[in-house]
């Protein structure tokens, strides 16, 4: 015969289905009947901030390992979520509306710096033991400024495979959005909006000639005096003969171009010939210099040139790239373009 049914034990039995949990890859609603795709914010983010850099949902998928439906899921709860459209597809591309400028400028430091804790974590704790650092800057700025930087950096941090790319501001911007350097240093004469810049070191414009050029016997050279003698220059492209041809140009003085040609040192060597006379940055007279030129400040005449440590806004900073930076000027990460944790600000 069948025992009854023991009324207490079913209630203990009801309550535990009802307090159960679903499974993790149920899709639950919240308090407020919404559904999230998996329920993952990070996972969200990741997915958004991964389409706007590569700028299509197929390229974001490759790079996540997921399948393309998946990515267009994971932005559709966020923008469910948040409330806001973040994207306009356009045929095949995306373009972000403003919030979703605003989201991916937030988002893209904390996805980044994810993607580094553990790294970073290992470096807080045991110190740089490791790691990788690309730094890009121009010749100039590898000759002259760089080498006492890089031993001292070597000297602290010996494990930490470090590289700097020879390249012009424009090739070092292109790496810097690209991710392929983790901050440049160098002088900019223009600095775009997504571009966070902070001078350190500033140099005055001189004049070089040989020692025995007409020049050489004035202590106070002028403009004008520069009229009748042919400069070397770096190519047109560079910002140094840009410069110097706009200084000529506003104060209407007329001048003649010799020879134009790359590298500080190349350009030394042959006005040390006699081949012509230059307008270079301080940044490269040696001492070694002053014996074999005549040199003369031409600060009252051509603007300073600034070097500092060039940045992408919203970039998220490695151990190994804060402590170089704080070896360029200790506290400049608490500069107002970067907040303590390394972030670069708007």
């Amino acid at each position: 015969m069948k025992k009854p049914a023991d009324p207490l034990k079913e209630t203990k039995t009801m309550r535990r289905k009802a307090s159960k949990k679903p499974a993790a890859g149920d899709r639950a609603p919240d308090e407020g009947g919404r559904y999230y795709y998996k329920g993952n914010r990070h996972k969200q983010l990741r997915a958004f901030v991964t389409v706007v850099k590569l700028g299509t949902l197929t390229r974001a998928a490759e790079a996540l390992f997921l399948s393309q439906p998946t990515i267009s899921l994971q932005l559709q709860a966020l923008e469910r979520e948040l409330g806001v459209s973040l994207v306009e597809r356009r045929r095949r591309r995306i373009n972000l509306t403003n919030a979703g400028e605003a989201l991916y400028e937030l988002a893209r430091p904390l996805v980044e710096g994810w993607e580094t804790l553990d790294r970073d974590f290992q470096a807080r704790v045991q110190g740089l033991q490791g790691g990788r650092l690309t730094i890009a800057a121009g010749t100039s700025t590898i000759q002259y400024l760089l080498p006492e930087l890089v031993r001292r950096y070597r000297e602290r941090f010996p494990a930490v495979q470090l590289q700097l790319a020879n390249v012009t501001g424009k090739d070092g911007l292109a790496l810097l959005r690209a991710d392929q350097a983790d901050f440049a240093v160098g002088s900019m004469l223009d600095v775009p909006n997504d571009i966070a810049w902070a001078p350190v070191h500033h140099y005055d414009p001189m004049l070089i000639m040989p020692r025995d050029h007409p020049l050489a016997s004035k202590e106070k050279v002028t403009l004008e005096d520069l009229s009748p003698y042919g400069l070397i220059l770096p190519p047109q492209r560079l910002s140094t003969y840009r410069l110097v041809d706009l200084m000529f140009q506003q104060r209407q003085v007329p001048y003649q171009v010799a020879l134009e040609v790359g590298g500080w040192d190349v350009i030394k060597e042959y006005v040390a010939m006699g081949l012509g006379i230059s307008i270079v940055t301080g940044i490269c007279i040696t001492e070694a210099d002053h014996a074999r030129l005549a040199v003369r400040n031409m600060k009252q005449y051509f603007p300073q040139r600034s070097y500092g440590v060039v940045m992408r806004k919203g970039k998220f900073l490695s151990a190994e790239a804060r402590a170089f930076i704080d070896l360029i000027r200790p506290g400049l990460l608490t500069h107002r373009d970067y907040d303590e944790s390394g972030h670069s600000q708007r």
